[in-house]
């Protein structure tokens, strides 16, 4: 594959991430599938997108910058877990401080579960993810994918900030923020049953990963 097949997976990437989540679009859209369906079809394209991307750059002309060694995949091995550990608590949780949150208007800043820790879970579940699978991946393909996505996370929680700031009034923003960091760490006994569930979804989501990444992937997971 050559260099300009790869950008222009890249370019598609990106068009088909950003477009549906216009606000106009993201109405009309929702106006035909409704909110949970276009939560389904977005997920799903996405998901399709990143392994067209993946594809893509594991396809285009190999330029290497620094070797594979054995440490490098423990440390996406370990690492890789608090990134599915992160995720698990995030997704379907509600969330008015970032993207993706789910049923925000009932959110309670008692209760914020992993957004007492971060406002943006996802994001920081993709930089993990971005950094950690860096470390392996020392060829120019795989550097410019991985760092443009390490990138677009920690940029992201700034630029969402701004968004959400301007949409809720700084003085509401600001209010709900100092109530969240104020909730006890420890989740309360009503909510360790939902605790549980998503440390084991997290653990069953790792192994998932692990199993699948050599033949969806291509590249074996476990050091060698």
């Amino acid at each position: 594959m050559s260099w300009s097949a790869f950008a222009l997976a890249f370019m598609a990437f990106f068009v088909t991430h950003t477009i549906p989540v216009r606000p106009k679009v993201k109405a009309s859209l929702q106006d035909v599938l409704g909110a949970r369906g276009f939560t389904t079809a977005y997920s799903a394209l996405s998901l399709f997108m990143l392994g067209l991307l993946i594809a893509a750059a594991q396809n285009a002309p190999f330029v290497e910058l620094w070797p594979q060694t054995g440490w490098q995949r423990y440390v996406v091995l370990v690492g890789m877990f608090p990134v599915c550990l992160v995720a698990a608590f995030a997704i379907g949780r509600p969330n008015p401080f970032s993207f993706g949150g789910a049923n925000n208007n009932g959110y309670d800043p008692a209760r914020p579960g992993i957004v007492r820790l971060t406002r943006h879970p996802l994001l920081l579940a993709l930089a993990l993810w971005a950094g950690l699978h860096l470390l392996p991946n020392g060829d120019v393909a795989h550097v410019i994918m991985f760092g443009v996505f390490l990138g677009f996370a920690l940029l992201g929680r700034w630029i969402i900030d701004k968004r959400k700031k301007r949409q809720m009034g700084p003085a509401v923003w600001h209010a709900l923020k100092a109530e969240t960091v104020q909730a006890p760490l420890v989740a309360p006994a009503g909510s360790r049953k939902v605790f549980l569930f998503r440390a084991l979804a997290a653990s069953g989501a790792f192994l998932i990963l692990l199993m699948l990444h050599q033949p969806v992937i291509g590249a074996y997971p476990l050091p060698v």
